[in-house]
């Protein structure tokens, strides 16, 4: 053992540059290099990061952050709040097209940055090196929650200046490990900080090994070449049926909802009917207990049952005769429709299996695969009729799984790659935003996802519990809820 712990990925993150990042792995390993104002505890709430406290007005408008000193880049350059201020404009500046433009457009002065008026948000401002004040253009209850994200995170301006487009491949940050080398789709090594705020890692570093095929990559685990991996449903009997492997598993319910993209902007899917027929034609139980061995919840609504805080029973069960009256009516049986994915063996499997269903109540599906980036690219542009896909909490809040997923100022990278638009949604969406009482915005948010689920713009498919395994000189090993909450700090080799 070399004092370095490997991990597998499936696939190339897009970028490392927390501008850009709008993925689980980006936000998994940039979480390792960069550091925020605040962050998520344990308990999944907001602690301080860069951030030693902060302050709220009574008006729930104006936050006033108390930076630590002493903080540095790995470039050796301390932290100060003008980096906060630089970045947060970066984010929002028309000029670089970041897709998390939301996470920070409640700012006041944000629309006129992303509009092009200015190149310096009104609604930031630097009291001095370690204090920074942001005012919001209305109370908006989720703010410091979004501070913990990815898009939050601080960067130096001279390191992007001198990299430009290619500062997501020489990342430079606060957090406890540095970039050492990216290989694509090969491998990525990260050394750890010595030097870092909090503490050092336990461990001399992280590599990250891309491995696309699920068998390779249990292979290796079996060949001690990877610490730890995500356990694929093919290989999950197997493990869980294993007497020496059955300690060395750690499962978590996942806050995320699995779904299949129904492209509402354009035929056919700009049909509701269709769109409730394709619910009704997919038995989502079983696949889930077939290819999924089990390894989730049906979702009844694009809110995780674990975060949800209302009641929504199932509204669509397996009923093909039902889907083929729905699509006689729309008259739209014999069509045929291109379902985008990715170049996953798990995932093709499952996609044959919505194929055969999707067949069986007369419409022709073509699968097309595309290896990651390209993929992501596609269903943003629009390309695809029906994708799959999955979002993950960015931060524990309902409004993460509503705002970006369906309010139609979010189209394409934003996260509303279906293109759907209801006004009504919309403005149950904002009224939850901006209400501080948590009952009344609890309302808010059932009404707007009853009337997304009664839109069906996905195939509500289900939460998954995911399941790991790992070397038995891992120690102190944690499943997080939430992918930016681990920095890799506890993990050991012994």
């Amino acid at each position: 053992m070399d004092g370095y712990i490997y991990y597998r990925l499936d696939t190339n993150p897009s970028t490392l540059d927390p501008a850009l990042i709008v993925d689980v792995t980006g936000g998994l390993i940039s979480a390792k290099l960069f550091n925020g104002l605040v962050r998520l505890g344990e308990n999944l709430s907001v602690q301080p990061d860069i951030a030693k406290d902060w302050s709220i007005s009574r008006d729930g408008l104006t936050y006033t952050f108390r930076l630590k000193q002493g903080i540095y880049f790995s470039n050796n350059r301390e932290v100060t709040a003008y980096d906060f201020k630089y970045s947060f404009n970066r984010i929002l500046d028309s000029k670089g097209r970041s897709p998390n433009t939301w996470v920070f457009e409640k700012i006041l002065g944000a629309e006129d940055i992303m509009r092009g008026r200015t190149d310096d948000v009104k609604g930031v401002k630097v009291i001095d090196n370690y204090t920074l004040e942001i005012r919001l253009k209305k109370p908006f209850s989720p703010f410091l929650s979004l501070l913990t994200m990815t898009a939050a995170y601080v960067v130096p301006k001279e390191e992007v200046e001198r990299w430009g487009p290619d500062f997501s491949s020489h990342p430079v940050g606060t957090g406890p490990f540095t970039l050492k080398e990216w290989l694509p789709n090969r491998e990525i090594k990260l050394e750890k900080r010595e030097d870092y705020f909090d503490r050092p890692a336990e461990i001399k570093g992280i590599i990250y090994r891309i491995i696309p095929e699920d068998l390779t990559a249990a292979t290796e685990f079996e060949a001690s070449n990877i610490d730890v991996f995500t356990i694929p449903a093919s290989e999950y009997s197997r493990y869980k049926n294993d007497p020496e492997k059955q300690n060395l598993i750690s499962s978590m319910k996942g806050i995320n909802t699995y779904y299949l993209g129904l492209n509402c902007s354009r035929p056919p899917f700009n049909s509701p009917g269709l769109r409730k027929a394709m619910n009704y034609a997919i038995d989502r139980k079983k696949i889930l207990n077939t290819i999924y061995e089990r390894r989730g919840r049906l979702a009844s609504g694009p809110v995780p049952d674990a975060m949800r805080k209302w009641d929504m029973p199932l509204r669509y069960e397996y009923n093909p005769e039902k889907a083929k009256d729905l699509i006689k009516k729309e008259m739209l049986d014999g069509i045929t429709i291109n379902f985008y994915i990715t170049a996953d063996q798990e995932v093709k499997d499952m996609a044959e299996v919505i194929q055969s269903y999707v067949r069986a109540i007369g419409i022709e599906v073509r699968i097309k695969q595309l290896e990651w980036s390209a993929y992501k690219e596609a269903i943003n542009k629009g390309e695809a009729d029906m994708f799959y896909i999955s979002w993950w909490a960015d931060y524990p809040d309902p409004e993460n799984f509503l705002f970006p997923l369906f309010h139609s100022s979010n189209f394409g990278p934003g996260g509303n790659r279906t293109r759907y638009k209801n006004p009504a949604v919309d403005s149950l969406i904002e009224k939850g935003q901006y209400t501080m009482d948590e009952k009344k915005r609890n309302i808010f948010y059932r009404k707007a996802e009853e009337m997304v689920v009664e839109d069906s713009p996905w195939v509500f498919l289900w939460h998954r519990t995911d399941f790991t395994i790992r070397q038995p000189w891992v120690k102190n090993y944690k499943i997080y809820p939430i992918y930016s909450m681990d920095k890799g700090l506890d993990i050991e080799i012994k």
